[in-house]
């Protein structure tokens, strides 16, 4: 239920939106953050090689992921994106073209302005997420594991999002559990055990090249004010918190679904040994 997209059909309106994003966006400049590098008046970005990023529609991993993708890709992480639906739920809609045709066009345009390396589309009802079956999802997040080998996903925080973004957090945590690999949710300051990001020296780089991704998605476009609006109240840092932190088990994120994972550690003989990570509650 996944496609690899090639911009097809009418395209002169995306070329010629991807040229003035070009032109628009700032230059890459000044030293690269580096994932374990403690910025001041904040917290340092979680170190990772490779980010995989799942969202449950277009246009989440430019408003809401768009800072943290870009700074793993400045840190020199490998980024990589799972997009489950098509986006074709949304009540906006700037063009003349249907929304499951288009939007997928657009976020490829988007997550090559974040430095996205790889883009995968699935096709799942949007807005129906909450009540796919859960199986399905996690299989499907566990494919793009085993051909991207992450050691961080990054969703949105089921906390601040929608039933949907709740059921992506649901399917990466089962999926990531088992494979002893971390699972953060990108969250909104006071947010209970959340910790922040400084996005330091390239703190407005990204931001500028988080707001041309979101404009990228035209369709949507009667959105992005308030899009501005919100990464201006942000500044120069984000707020994450662990879901499935790395080794020491996760922070409760709601719900009564419980996953166990096994991570190797040294017995007292030097030998590595299976121990269940603590149980994670997951949302339903």
């Amino acid at each position: 239920m996944t496609a690899a997209f090639a911009i097809a059909g009418p395209r002169s309106v995306l070329v010629q939106w991807a040229g003035w994003l070009a032109a628009h966006a700032p230059a890459r400049q000044g030293r690269r953050l580096r994932a374990t590098e403690a910025a001041p008046d904040g917290g340092s970005l979680p170190p990772a090689r490779s980010v995989l990023a799942i969202t449950a529609r277009p246009g989440k991993e430019s408003a809401d992921l768009g800072g943290l993708l870009h700074a793993f890709r400045t840190a020199g992480a490998q980024v990589s994106l799972l997009c489950l639906t098509r986006g074709e739920a949304s009540a906006l809609n700037n063009t003349s073209q249907r929304l499951e045709l288009l939007r997928p066009r657009e976020l490829q345009l988007a997550a090559g302005l974040l430095g996205v390396s790889s883009v995968a589309i699935a096709d799942y009802p949007d807005g129906e997420l909450r009540r796919h079956p859960i199986r399905a999802l996690t299989e499907r997040v566990q494919r793009a594991m085993t051909e991207h080998s992450p050691d961080l996903i990054l969703v949105v925080d089921p906390a601040v999002g929608d039933a949907d973004d709740a059921q992506v957090a649901r399917a990466a945590g089962l999926a990531a559990g088992p494979a002893g690999v971390s699972v953060a949710g990108r969250t909104w300051p006071g947010a209970r055990s959340g910790f922040r990001v400084a996005l330091g020296p390239v703190a407005a780089e990204a931001r500028a090249i988080q707001q041309s991704a979101a404009a990228a998605h035209a369709s949507q476009a009667e959105a992005l004010p308030e899009v501005r609006r919100q990464l201006e109240r942000l500044g120069d840092e984000e707020q994450m918190r662990w879901l499935l932190a790395p080794e020491l088990g996760a922070a409760p994120v709601g719900g009564a679904g419980r996953i166990e994972s096994p991570i190797a550690q040294p017995s007292a003989g030097g030998a590595r040994v299976r121990v269940p990570r603590p149980r994670v509650p997951l949302p339903d």
